[in-house]
């Protein structure tokens, strides 16, 4: 059978498309394999969203290239983001490249490969409407235990700094029903933790006529046996509602986690990048979070370096982080994209500037992800067994509650064996763990106590729903 090879570049949005072309492909009998100089077809799925990612991504299309040359591979196909913005450079300037499939093209990825696709006659494509669904093949390529699921794709939301409406279109959901029936399947096949993704997940339904549809879609999939989590990514702050916080407070498989991407505090900031609100806000909307969910871990992300943001308004977002005490944070540099609204603001803010305003702000939320990290020492907790450690063999990984996968701290088990017993935890369980240390972001702990073991997975047809697997490490690269 004829070989692929894949490399999913940037978000996780971007690995479910990834793994709905691979099922496609499957479906039709490729099989796939982790060596680029075996593999005859190669897959490029490109990010776009801030220059880094755009550049990772020329230099990943130009690095496969080479394997046309010195290897296997007799097609280039570059996909995603990257596609929706440079098109038509793409094929002119990297000759190796055979086609281009856009995020609203991901379907045609067989076509694709065997040069059945065909574009107008300015090789321009429509704006992207696809939504896979929960009979559309998908390989998953995450842990056994593990997977995502796209709520919906696409965005309406102004902000200046995003082109993601301009790469994968307008805000459109996923019919609910088709979204349960995909839970179901998955926790079938031994899946124990689902994330749920999209641009902004609190909008999920609305354009289906739904009030409420997150808190309405979480009390479905809350109610799905085998599933030990769930949980659900990128908040939009003006879209939660009391109903969305009580039905996470109600239910024991809802992790009690919120991602809530805020961006800035400075009102002024929050202004020029047109999403509003203020620091003062914000506290409020945390303080009834925490309210309404005891326990809950919060994380958040901010941009630094925005254009026309100043010292005062620097200094608010520092006075917000310390007040606001989020237990994870990533923050971004600012990085112009010509096609953003962004790129016509100024003043800019100097590169040197935007990296001390990176570090400042991580050094205080450092102390605070030291401090709340500390009150798990000699604890016991309920945890996810992951695996052995990608940084060390001498360890193995597990996540708690509190902790989404990927973005989020980790758990280092060094004793995975159950004292005075044989039994040993194996990927996928959840046991008990006494935590015996903590650093800035990450905690060290033993196994005490195997509470389930994945139960063996329902026979399932192999590429007519999402619970095939390619092997452990049968991915060419997964880069985020």
């Amino acid at each position: 059978m004829p070989k692929a090879g894949f490399i999913s570049l940037g978000c996780p949005k971007n690995l479910v498309d990834s793994e709905v072309m691979m099922g496609i492909l499957a479906r039709s009998g490729y099989e796939f394999t982790p060596r680029a100089e075996e593999a005859e077809v190669l897959v490029v799925n490109t990010c776009s969203f801030i220059a880094p990612a755009q550049q990772e991504s020329i230099d990943t299309i130009l690095e496969m290239a080479e394997y046309k040359k010195f290897g296997a591979a007799k097609k280039l196909i570059v996909a995603g983001c990257l596609v929706e913005r440079y098109r038509q450079q793409i094929l002119q300037q990297i000759p190796e490249v055979d086609a281009v499939v856009g995020t609203g093209e991901i379907e045609q990825i067989l076509e694709a490969v065997e040069g059945e696709l065909r574009f107008d006659a300015g090789g321009l494509a429509p704006p992207p409407s696809y939504l896979y669904h929960d009979l559309t093949p998908r390989i998953l390529s995450t842990p056994r235990h593990a997977a995502y699921i796209k709520v919906a794709e696409g965005c309406d939301h102004p902000c200046t700094f995003c082109i993601i409406p301009q790469l994968r279109g307008a805000f459109r959901s996923r019919r609910f029903e088709s979204v349960v029936r995909e839970a179901e399947s998955l926790a079938s096949a031994g899946v124990r933790e689902i994330t749920l993704i999209g641009q902004d997940t609190t909008s999920y339904g609305e354009d289906l006529g739904l009030r409420d549809g997150l808190a309405l879609l979480l009390e479905q999939l809350a109610a799905v046996e085998g599933l030990q989590w769930v949980r659900f990514l990128y908040c939009y702050p003006n879209r939660v509602t009391q109903r969305l916080l009580d039905t996470i407070a109600a239910h024991p498989r809802l992790a009690k986690y919120m991602d809530l991407p805020l961006q800035h505090a400075s009102r002024n900031v929050l202004a020029r990048m047109k999403r509003g609100s203020s620091r003062k806000a914000f506290l409020q909307l945390l303080h009834r979070i925490r309210a309404t969910i005891p326990g809950v871990a919060l994380r958040t992300s901010f941009i630094v370096g925005f254009p026309g943001e100043t010292e005062s308004d620097f200094h608010e977002l520092c006075d917000f982080v310390d007040a606001a005490e989020f237990d994870w944070m990533g923050v971004f540099p600012y990085s112009d994209v010509d096609n953003a609204s962004s790129f016509a603001l100024g003043p800019k803010v100097d590169e040197e500037t935007i990296k001390e305003r990176q570090n400042c702000l991580m050094e205080i939320q450092q102390k605070i992800s030291a401090r709340k990290l500390r009150r798990f020492r000699g604890q016991h907790a309920t945890a996810l067994v992951e695996g052995p450690s990608k940084d060390t063999p001498l360890v193995w990984e597990a996540r708690l509650e509190c902790m989404a996968p990927e973005i989020d701290g980790k758990l280092y088990l060094n004793d995975i064996q159950v004292a005075e017993t044989d039994l040993t935890a194996q990927p996928g369980d959840i046991v008990t763990v006494e935590i015996t240390e903590s650093h800035e972001y990450d905690l060290v702990g033993r196994v005490v106590e195997i509470l389930d073991a994945p139960r063996p997975a329902a026979a399932q047809t192999a590429v007519t729903g999402p619970v095939q697997r390619v092997a452990t490490g049968a991915v060419l690269r997964i880069l985020a």
